[in-house]
């Protein structure tokens, strides 16, 4: 039996593999998009409402269609090939928004990265990881996650000097084309299931039916909590270039840097929050990091004021890095392993609805009044009932 601190080159390959994966399919995907919005706006004369609106479409019809399919196929056959297929699909993604010239090439390219969103990003990582580890699982779970921040932290200066080289498509192909070479050879290489000399304890947390989870409560207060909160810093994090350079004129490099700080800042967040989640009760780290989001996002009215956005770079990033990460945690302390991927198939479906939603709502509230002060009233509203969601599951770890 390992020991907790002493892991096995196959838990090596697993974290290897996750941190490659999620700095390519969230890090510079998820993260870098944005960067490139308001070139959007500016070239095609499209809307904010209009920019922000590919990853409502793109999960508007991937999640629903293909959320639980994903979680019951990993459950079913293992989570790397549905992993591989993620990773060529948000590959093409990223090319195809580089050639596009009209608006339903945006909304299909935006469809083939939800799909390599759902097949190759968190879902089967947390799962991977879920088996690979028990007692180190937050530890674990931290570790793969500092692929995002660290691939978001590096896309913005990426992208800002590919751009001024080369115009922002040839830099859209560049990063599609970056980001397979990253993450495919290590997926490619690494095991579904550990052998059982190879695991850190590793045994079922429960063998809950699906059926009857979905009868309880807990169930539906970890997805209210998760939506609201994951939708809070969504529509925080799509919209905050478009904030920085149209609203308050920042230099390109100076938006940048405000970004790369935001996910710098959560490589701290994941690594902190993953600490304390293998101490304290899963639901108390939750609930801190939900309530940072609620607490960071005040800031933004202050940003005109020398130094606050940096304040609310660091804030929320930190809030960033723990709120996609403790979710799987909580999901695997409330319901085990067994049927974690068909669990958090569901839970990263709604997710996905309300990380599409959130930045169009944030979006048209600003195209309607020439200000984010509504759209961030709203998104600072979706913090505090994520926070109160989270505080009443129960607080027990098995």
């Amino acid at each position: 039996m390992m020991e907790q601190h002493k892991l096995s080159k196959g838990q090596f390959q697993v974290a290897g593999t996750g941190f490659l994966s999620l700095l390519s399919l969230v890090g510079i995907i998820f993260y870098g998009l944005p960067f490139f919005y308001d070139f959007w706006v500016t070239d095609f004369g499209w809307s904010r409402a209009t920019v922000t609106s590919g990853n409502a479409v793109g999960k508007i019809i991937v999640g629903p269609l293909f959320g639980f399919f994903a979680g019951w196929f990993i459950d079913r056959f293992g989570p790397r090939r549905l992993m591989l297929t993620g990773i060529m699909l948000g590959g093409i993604a990223l090319i195809g928004l580089s050639m596009m010239t009209t608006l339903w090439h945006f909304y299909l390219f935006y469809v083939f990265n939800a799909l390599g969103y759902m097949f190759g990003g968190p879902l089967p990582n947390q799962v991977l990881v879920s088996r690979w580890f028990t007692k180190s699982r937050g530890k674990a779970m931290g570790i793969i996650y500092l692929g995002i921040g660290v691939g978001g932290m590096l896309v913005p200066q990426i992208a800002k000097a590919l751009n001024t080289h080369f115009g922002w498509q040839n830099s859209l192909a560049v990063l599609g084309i970056l980001m397979v070479s990253i993450s495919f050879p290590m997926a490619w290489f690494v095991k579904d299931n550990p052998a059982q000399a190879e695991t850190d304890s590793i045994r079922p947390l429960a063998k809950v039916p699906i059926r009857n989870i979905l009868k309880g409560w807990p169930f539906y207060l970890l997805l209210i909590g998760s939506m609201c909160s994951i939708g809070a810093v969504a529509g925080t994090s799509q919209n905050l270039k478009l904030f920085l350079s149209i609203d308050l004129h920042y230099s390109q490099q100076e938006a940048a840097n405000v970004l790369s700080i935001v996910l710098g800042s959560s490589i701290i967040g994941r690594l902190l929050m993953g600490w304390l989640a293998d101490r304290v009760a899963k639901k108390y780290v939750m609930m801190l990091i939900y309530a940072l989001v609620a607490l960071a996002i005040p800031m933004l009215y202050f940003a005109e004021t020398t130094g606050v956005i940096y304040i609310f770079a660091f804030l929320f990033g930190v809030a960033l890095g723990g709120d996609y990460m403790i979710i799987p945690l909580m999901a695997a302390e409330l319901f085990g392993v067994k049927v974690m991927g068909r669990v958090m198939g569901l839970v990263i479906t709604a997710d996905g609805l309300a990380e599409a939603f959130a930045p169009m709502l944030a979006g048209w509230l600003r195209d309607q009044s020439g200000s984010y002060a509504n759209g961030f009233a709203a998104l600072i509203g979706l913090a505090i009932i994520g926070t109160l969601a989270v505080s009443f599951l129960p607080s027990n770890q098995k």
